[in-house]
């Protein structure tokens, strides 16, 4: 397996071996190590994680995101170690995780709600642990927010300690109006920026209507995650393939050294083509056009 991966990276054609599609040739010069959230193939691994992960890195992808740990069902049935082993034969990284931490946004939550998700990204040597979602009743007000904040800063601290870092993930509610105010803004203006970073998603941001160059002007070096995925252009709730959606991400790539990303992470929510052929298509579309 290490072997044909380095076939693939040496020769610059990445693979869709599942489906047997047609290579693609990319330039070397535009090489850029890409990640896959693990959430776009939800349906799937649960019921073979080997499988798919040997997939993604059939792909070419160099890094995936984690999702969906929880103490009780691991990471699909697997404990840490089993899965990081996965990932390790398979020649792949994860720099960072997404971790449910609606316990430790609570007002009652407490600093052990949040302690067990830096031991498991730390065993997975992650450098990022990243809060995916806020359930609604915690984020109701501009007084929730920036209770919220507060405890992004506390969580920020204690990822520092561990040798972590904290990343928060939008979708579309942050940008919800309160009288001239967002729940973005609230957490970018509120949190230290030595201890909360920022995975920006690129398509709920356009979905709420902002520029995501906007953002990168006016906080730079605050977004060293992206999540990329595409908009289709008949149904805006929907994702495609990068390059072939409404979403210019050409002009955004252009402005990504302003937002200080470090990791471009690909992610779809809904296919309509054999998923794995679907994030081949995307995954070449980056190294050939961005």
């Amino acid at each position: 397996m290490i072997q044909r991966r380095t076939f693939l990276k040496r020769s610059g054609l990445a693979f869709a071996a599942a489906t047997l599609m047609p290579t693609f040739l990319f330039s070397c010069e535009k090489e850029r190590k890409l990640g896959l959230q693990l959430y776009s193939l939800r349906e799937y691994i649960g019921k073979d994680v080997s499988g798919v992960i040997k997939k993604v890195a059939d792909i070419g992808f160099e890094e995936v995101e984690t999702y969906g740990y929880s103490p009780e069902g691991k990471f699909w049935g697997l404990e840490v170690r089993e899965f990081k082993n996965i990932l390790t034969n398979n020649g792949l990284s994860t720099p960072s995780g997404h971790y449910g931490a609606d316990p430790y946004l609570s007002e009652t939550g407490t600093d052990e709600d949040l302690k067990y998700i830096l031991d498991v990204a730390n065993e997975l040597d992650q450098k990022y642990v990243v809060i995916p979602h806020i359930s609604e009743p915690l984020r109701t007000s501009v007084e929730d927010y920036k209770r919220i904040a507060e405890k992004l800063n506390k969580a920020g601290e204690m990822c520092r300690n561990a040798g972590l870092k904290l990343g928060y993930h939008n979708h579309a509610f942050e940008f919800d109006d309160y009288n001239g105010q967002n729940g973005l803004e609230i957490f970018l203006k509120n949190t230290d920026k030595n201890l909360v970073d920022f995975e920006l998603d690129i398509y709920w941001v356009v979905r709420a209507g902002v520029d995501p160059v906007s953002l990168f002007e006016k906080y730079p070096g605050r977004f060293p995650l992206w999540h990329v995925k595409d908009m289709s252009k008949t149904d805006p709730a929907l994702n495609t393939e990068i390059g072939s959606g409404s979403i210019d991400y050409k002009q955004i790539f252009e402005k990504s050294e302003k937002s200080g990303v470090e990791h471009y992470i690909v992610e779809q929510e809904n296919f309509e083509m054999d998923p794995y052929q679907s994030l081949a298509q995307s995954f070449n579309h980056i190294h050939k056009n961005l």
